[in-house]
């Protein structure tokens, strides 16, 4: 049960939430009315606070109605059963600071993380279809990495609605990357086991968006020594190798110039102020000509 009370309002005048006959809808009944709309539709002038009690244990939260309400806006979004996303907020940290039996958002956090996986995997199948598993797959780590989901989350900023001890606050819990990424994904949980893959798919791929289109763009992986060795390798046992040029200027401010060469034959040549950065932009060079193309079709 669900008892949800304005800061003014003494305990004769809480609001009881009464759990419905279906476990996934929590429908608010006002002292004794017929039931009403979204639970969190009170006045963001209110202020109030929910106190969540789940089963039988003692589970205690507490977060201001508007937030709840702000986030489900920015996200365009409105849970049917607003204790998902309660749980979904909850770091693991309030229960060990509380010392009180507490969900926390790390079973939501496992299974976002399959949803993000299959989401992300189907749409790149689809946005791809010529390229190979391997690519395919880089190009998966580049959008569910860490860092992607942390973009995802500061977008939004998921982390001033975590619900945390204040200790991992003071600590800077709301900024880390790693609390971050995991509420993301226990969002991404929430709303999947609220309204199936349909809404977890529009709103991951929402977030994801502008990462997308730049792959749209420029999907080749920003490493082109690697994607020229994948892609040589796949053609023969040998892969490139790399020769400095030339060095030239005082040592404070050298130019290096590197050539790739593979069965051979130069692919291409790179000029930069260090030797890895010219061996680089010479993967680059050989990327762009595509010269092997031309040891191929002669070979066949």
């Amino acid at each position: 049960m669900l008892l949800l009370r304005p800061p003014s309002f003494d305990v004769g005048q809480m609001v009881t939430v009464a759990q419905s006959v279906e476990p996934r809808i929590v429908v608010p009944v006002v002292a004794g009315s017929s039931p009403v709309g979204h639970p969190f539709a009170p006045s963001r002038r209110n202020s109030r606070q929910i106190l969540c009690k789940v089963g039988l244990g003692s589970t205690v939260c507490m977060m201001p109605f508007f937030r709840m309400v702000s986030l489900e806006e920015t996200i365009a979004y409105k849970f049917r059963n607003p204790l998902l996303l309660a749980e979904a907020l909850t770091h693991p940290s309030l229960a060990y600071e509380t010392q009180r039996p507490h969900f926390d958002n790390q079973r939501l956090e496992f299974l976002g993380d399959a949803v993000i996986q299959i989401v992300v995997t189907e749409e790149l199948f689809r946005r791809f279809p010529g390229f190979s598993e391997g690519r395919l797959t880089k190009l998966r780590s580049r959008l569910v990495s860490r860092v992607a989901l942390q973009t995802y989350a500061t977008a939004i900023d998921l982390g001033g609605y975590l619900l945390m001890g204040k200790g991992e606050e003071a600590n800077g819990g709301r900024q880390r990357a790693s609390t971050l990424a995991d509420a993301l994904e226990a969002l991404v949980g929430a709303i999947y086991l609220d309204a199936g893959m349909p809404a977890a798919r529009k709103f991951l791929l929402e977030r994801a968006e502008s990462m997308l289109l730049a792959l749209d763009e420029a999907p080749m992986e920003q490493n082109p020594k690697g994607e020229l060795q994948e892609i040589l390798q796949s053609l023969s046992s040998a892969g490139p190798r790399y020769r400095i040029l030339s060095q030239e200027g005082p040592d404070h401010a050298k130019t290096f110039v590197a050539c790739v060469e593979w069965q051979g034959r130069v692919l291409g040549h790179g000029t930069g102020s260090s030797k890895k950065e010219a061996e680089a932009f010479a993967a680059t060079d050989a990327l762009t000509a595509r010269k092997w193309e031309e040891s191929v079709v002669g070979s066949s």
